[in-house]
């Protein structure tokens, strides 16, 4: 779904009295709601999709200080896109995910708010989470490294 349609649709439902509404297409969904119980939309990043930023990162990038990320042995995940990032669905909620934690390709390891939606982020491999590079609430960009799973 693109942005301007996602657009629209946050508009027409603020102008309505309707309080959620859930589109699918193909094998995308979106659910948009007024109210934030729950995450709202689930982030699949298909890599081999054209124009799709990779998944996967050197754990030390070229010219970076070493003190801004320690010596990572695994493969770092990356935010697919900007926005906040949390490491629960809610305050009172368990942590998708916690450093020594066996994860499966697929697995939710946290959620990035972004237009006020609610993304969940899936691991792009299998692996033990080695380090978790962001704070909770803390804002990202895209590409920022999130995790470190070996």
């Amino acid at each position: 779904m693109d942005i301007q349609k996602l657009n629209t649709l946050i508009s027409i439902l603020e102008k309505s009295d309707v309080d959620e509404v859930e589109i699918k297409e193909g094998d995308s969904s979106i659910r948009v709601s007024r109210h934030n119980k729950a995450p709202v939309q689930h982030y699949h990043n298909n890599s081999s999709a054209p124009g799709a930023a990779p998944a996967v990162a050197p754990a030390v990038a070229a010219g970076e200080p070493e003190s801004v990320h320690p010596k990572l042995k695994g493969n770092v995940q990356l935010a697919p896109m900007v926005g906040t990032f949390y490491r629960k669905s809610s305050p009172e909620a368990p942590l998708f995910a916690e450093v020594g934690q066996v994860v499966k390709k697929g697995d939710t390891l946290c959620i990035i708010e972004a237009m006020k939606m609610m993304n969940h982020v899936e691991a792009q491999f299998s692996g033990t989470i080695e380090s978790i590079l962001v704070e909770d609430g803390q804002p990202v960009e895209f590409n920022q490294p999130l995790f470190s799973i070996v």
